[in-house]
């Protein structure tokens, strides 16, 4: 819990991850360059003081995730999203045993997703159901851009996509997190566009669909999609270091995700272990809209609480004490069309 001028926050961090990046784990110069990428975006868009040894980078562990997001991040759950990215790196990009072996032993703190890639076809359907009941399944974490043989992406809407996506519904994994954001070396930005969560959004209604990173930079096309979608919801994983780097920059894009989807469909992600959460909550905390961007309302104590924990809370049955809970009002429900 983080507290400040009176006021506790319940933090649940929506995105985090365990990698293995380390030079015997990369399959071939793509996985350099994919870890590469993700530095970049570390070192660039930290405080001097946040910014780790490219060494560190590599891998962290789990014992220092612990550490990083529950001694010292201000974090009181956070949520596995892994990218699998077999084509990179031998044994996965995102360390499944490590960090669902974590997730088993801290339930109270970490919530463990999983990822599927429907270019397997039949047999990652059944890989799925196996999935769903090995780790008890509430949500996943998809990567339309990552290769697969000759093949450079995939569409949320494909054929094969669809039946992933029944099978999920029928499986009870009702929160589906999507990479749509930024490209990462070699990856095609292209296949990252948002245009694919719109016609899933509307067939698949009993679903979440969380567009992490809230499309950047396709912020205004997401937005069109999501004000229009009441199951779409903005995960704020790379947008919140801008705080610091950009803060009117942020300050856009906090203000055109509330005028356009509302303070309970915003989700606070750290993207652990590209940026670690201490620095990122408390910034956000007391962060303001910059006055030069006065077409946006300010933003309020209740809307803080809501996006750095309440929404995901209540998307995963995450229970908040009652002190933390807004005062005078019930617990934030999912908005979900029927």
């Amino acid at each position: 819990m983080y507290s400040k001028n009176g006021e506790t926050y319940f933090i649940v961090d929506a995105h985090v991850a365990l990698w293995d990046a380390r030079p015997e784990n990369q399959r071939n110069i793509h996985g350099k360059q994919f870890i590469d990428c993700f530095y970049d975006y570390h070192r660039n868009l930290s405080p001097e003081s946040e910014v780790w040894p490219y060494e560190d980078y590599l891998y962290q562990g789990g014992e220092r995730l612990m550490k990083d997001l529950f001694t010292d991040g201000h974090v009181d759950h956070a949520v596995f999203q892994p990218a699998y990215l077999g084509e990179f790196y031998d044994n996965g990009f995102g360390q499944t045993e490590e960090a669902f072996a974590l997730a088993q032993a801290h339930p109270d703190k970490l919530t463990y997703n999983h990822h599927w890639d429907p270019r397997n076809g039949e047999q990652g359907l059944r890989q799925l159901r196996e999935d769903a009941k090995r780790f008890g399944l509430k949500g996943a974490k998809l990567y339309t851009a990552e290769w697969h043989g000759e093949s450079r992406g995939w569409k949320l809407d494909d054929h094969w996509s669809y039946k992933y996506l029944e099978a999920a519904q029928e499986l009870g994994i009702r929160n589906i997190h999507i990479h749509k954001g930024p490209t990462i070396r070699p990856l095609d930005r292209d296949a990252f566009d948002v245009a694919d969560v719109d016609k899933v959004a509307t067939d698949f209604t009993d679903l979440n669909f969380v567009v992490e990173h809230c499309g950047l930079p396709r912020l205004e096309d997401f937005c069109w999609i999501a004000t229009q979608e009441p199951n779409v919801h903005a995960g704020l994983a790379v947008a919140m270091p801008f705080i610091h780097t950009r803060p009117k920059y942020f300050g856009q894009i906090i203000g055109e995700l509330l005028y356009w989807l509302g303070e309970d469909r915003i989700q606070f992600s750290s993207d652990y272990a590209i940026w670690t959460p201490r620095w990122l909550v408390e910034r956000f905390v007391d962060f303001e809209i910059p006055d030069e961007l006065s077409e946006y309302a300010p933003l309020t104590t209740a809307q803080k609480k809501k996006i750095l924990g309440l929404n995901a809370a209540a998307m995963y049955d995450i229970e908040v004490p009652a002190e933390l809970q807004l005062r005078d009002e019930t617990p934030t429900e999912v908005p979900v069309a029927s």
